[in-house]
């Protein structure tokens, strides 16, 4: 296995944690172990009677039961926990593709998704969407892209980072030919619950198709990174048996503590996320603004799902160049789109709470370009 370089986290491991403001987060505000604590009454003395042994492979019952009750037609056996999206997203491509079979990844995406499948030894096409396309889904592209061989096709809505919305007619369509052909969906639906008009949002794939396997995690939405917990959601044992092979190479079981603080986020999802998504909405008119003003510089499809969004850079610069001039001038962080094969583009993430104090920085250095 050969994996290349993760272009979007190397540039994140140089200038994340090395920039004041950023301007390019893909989750949501964090929150204080506290406010999960308060969530509940007997939280505060449940952790701090955690013993700190071994979990189950498959995650903790209260936690597989808490994830299972987010959806329609999922059972806690259902659900198998990881240490975030990233892990699932690892074990799903290694568990269920090999040399030989062919891979469909929606793009452009988050880097590991394309990557990852290709280590794999498959063959891999990209179901590629444009900006001057509106970021539109091409379903005849990816009838075309089908093959006999192939056994996995990857989608990603709310989608990281054109901040786009599956239209349901199109979501429809790929459950279909994900059917015709018995092809596993994996569907990354991490920022599920933040769509802006929540009569968009999308039935989870794992309860519309049996073959289907749902990508969820608490690091977007409940801004919870730092717990770093996922998991996979499908009706077919199988398949969450041989991604479960996987997981005993890799991180086998999960953090204690985080098990028991996720389960309790999760029976409060509508609270956290309403909360979150409060904060998108309040934020995204402040983009607005400031990408009218610089409507020279910047050209963008509205978001509209998710905390990102990914508006096109007009002027012909290095783009990924001037984000590093950026974070070490004005120290504010741009994510190139580079990292996503983008090279014009931006990411712009607008769920943090100085959100309004990025853009004002960022509008300032750019009067004096």
């Amino acid at each position: 296995m050969r994996i290349a370089p993760f272009a979007l986290e190397r540039f994140y491991e140089r200038w994340e944690f090395r920039t004041e403001l950023m301007l390019s987060s893909s989750d949501c505000e964090s929150r204080a172990v506290a406010e999960l604590l308060a969530l509940e009454p007997d939280a505060e003395r449940h952790l701090l009677e955690l013993r700190l042994g071994y979990t189950e492979v498959p995650g903790s019952e209260e936690l597989r039961t808490a994830i299972a009750a987010r959806y329609e037609h999922i059972e806690p056996g259902d659900v198998l926990t990881l240490a975030a999206a990233e892990e699932g997203i690892f074990v799903a491509c290694h568990g269920l593709l090999e040399a030989g079979d062919h891979a469909v990844i929606e793009g452009p995406c988050y880097g590991s998704a394309l990557e990852l499948a290709r280590s794999t030894g498959a063959s891999v096409s990209v179901w590629q969407r444009r900006h001057e396309d509106g970021w539109a889904h091409d379903l005849d592209e990816l009838e075309r892209l089908l093959r006999p061989q192939t056994k996995l096709i990857y989608i990603n809505s709310p989608h990281n980072p054109t901040g786009m919305q599956m239209p349901a007619r199109v979501f429809d369509r790929v459950l279909e030919l994900a059917g015709e052909g018995d092809v596993v969906l994996l569907s990354d639906e991490v920022y599920r619950g933040l769509e802006h008009d929540p009569s968009a949002r999308l039935a989870a794939a794992c309860d519309r198709y049996h073959r289907a396997i749902s990508l969820g995690t608490v690091s977007k939405a409940y801004g919870l990174p730092g717990l770093r917990i996922g998991w996979l959601a499908s009706r077919d044992a199988q398949l969450i048996e041989r991604v479960k092979d996987v997981k005993l190479y890799t991180t086998i079981c999960s953090s204690a503590p985080s098990e028991l603080l996720v389960a309790l986020a999760v029976r409060h999802t509508e609270e956290l996320i309403a909360a979150s998504r409060e904060l998108v909405l309040s934020n995204l008119p402040v983009l607005d603004s400031f990408l009218e003003r610089r409507r020279e510089l910047f050209a963008w499809v509205r978001p509209a799902a998710g905390p990102v969004g990914f508006p096109r850079v007009e002027r012909d610069i290095d783009v990924h160049a001037w984000c590093e001039q950026l974070a070490a001038q004005a120290n504010v962080l741009l994510l190139p789109g580079s990292v996503y094969g983008q090279p014009r583009h931006v990411r712009l993430g607008f769920g943090r709470a100085n959100l309004p104090e990025a853009v004002a920085r960022l509008d300032r250095y750019l009067e004096h370009l």
